[in-house]
């Protein structure tokens, strides 16, 4: 029997453990920064293998280095594990816990999965080349996100290439997929208060009202994509809330906005940041008021290296997938491309969609995944792991 069939049988054995993993977690939910738990939990699962694991990182992340004493090549595998502050609608018997919480993207499944992997490639490595590094990756979900700060401690010291799986509801159970080049969007979020003068709604001459200024900036932002970007560019500007409650007879004097971008180029990215800024300025000297704008350029694009994921796919499509395909470039953003920004990287989609074929979208209060996305995600994962350090 070959290495990659005798892993992938004692994966199959071990379905029920990731299951096990997954449910737990998702019952004990902690949102991004806050993982102090679920990093415990992780750490005392690798407390008697034989592998070298420690904290990584100014928040709860965990490297676990699987050495097989051979020279080689250098492979990491990153696995998210933060939740979301969600409240979770789902009937299930391990429904989260934890008020308000929820693992709401399928990183519990990330994890459950990444475990058993790293357990039975600890149990094999005498018999490979090379080495692993398991990244378990806390605060994805919010910025700046754990990856920047593990790789300032030295989360990829040596190692050659990065690899990285997200569980896709939107995927039937079964498919992988994948992209080459930018297959994510980098991601930007700002906060301007606009500042005029309140007073009563009787004498709007005496105040300075800043729900105009704040809505004429709603309104004119919306030219940023559709008169100052290159058509054949992809950016996108949302006000995903506005603050402005207040009396019905009272003029404010002041709102808050907070605001979201989305691109697929960096070089967009600056031109929206200067497009904002100027029209931030604009509505100071328009309308009387002052501004205070807080931008934060954070998640870059995600690109995929075209060399290195082409060696990847081919390896999966070797391995008799029935379904991988290119499933196109990716709206969301994902904090795995300041891994990608600095190794050559592949970051590719496993299907989870529910057997009845419903619609459970990520970051939803009724996200599902068909937990059978587990062992496709750890067999794909085992067989690119075993493939690139026996080569």
């Amino acid at each position: 029997m070959d290495l990659i069939n005798e892993l992938m049988q004692h994966l199959q054995k071990d379905e029920p453990e990731m299951i096990k993993i997954r449910r737990h977690l998702h019952e004990h939910p902690e949102v991004s920064f806050h993982e102090k738990e679920t990093s415990k939990y992780i750490k005392n699962y690798y407390q008697d293998m034989d592998c070298q694991v420690r904290d990584c990182g100014d928040g709860y992340g965990i490297l676990v280095d699987i050495d097989s004493g051979k020279p080689g090549s250098k492979l990491a595998l990153r696995a998210d594990f933060d939740a979301l502050a969600i409240q979770e609608d789902n009937d299930l018997p391990f429904k989260s816990q934890n008020p308000g919480v929820m693992h709401a993207c399928g990183h519990d499944g990330h994890t459950a999965y990444m475990m058993v992997l790293a357990k039975n490639l600890i149990n094999m490595k005498d018999q490979l080349k090379g080495s692993i590094r398991i990244i378990h990756q806390p605060a994805e979900e919010v910025s700046p996100g754990g990856a920047k700060s593990m790789i300032q401690d030295g989360a990829l010291d040596d190692v050659d290439n990065v690899v990285g799986i997200h569980v896709m509801s939107s995927m039937p159970t079964g498919a992988i997929g994948y992209h080459y080049g930018e297959s994510q969007t980098g991601r930007s979020d700002f906060t301007v208060k606009f500042t005029g003068k309140g007073g009563h709604a009787s004498m709007p001459h005496l105040s300075n009202d800043a729900i105009v200024a704040g809505s004429y900036f709603v309104t004119t932002l919306q030219t940023v994509v559709s008169r100052r970007l290159d058509p054949f560019d992809t950016g996108s500007v949302t006000i995903g809330s506005f603050d402005g409650a207040g009396s019905f007879n009272a003029i404010k004097e002041s709102v808050t906005l907070k605001g979201d971008v989305r691109v697929m180029k960096e070089s967009t990215r600056k031109k929206i940041r200067e497009q904002i800024e100027q029209i931030v300025h604009g509505i100071e000297v328009t309308f009387g008021v002052t501004a205070d704008l807080d931008y934060d350029d954070n998640y870059p694009v995600l690109y995929n290296d075209p060399s290195f994921s082409k060696q990847v796919i081919n390896t999966l499509k070797e391995a008799n997938i029935p379904e991988i395909t290119d499933f196109g470039a990716q709206d969301p953003s994902e904090d795995f491309a300041y891994f990608a920004q600095k190794k050559p990287s592949i970051f590719f989609y496993v299907g989870c969609m529910t057997a009845d074929g419903k619609n459970h979208p990520h970051h939803s209060p009724d996200f599902m995944m068909n937990e059978k996305c587990l062992l496709i995600a750890a067999k794909a994962a085992g067989t690119v792991t075993l493939k690139y350090l026996l080569k």
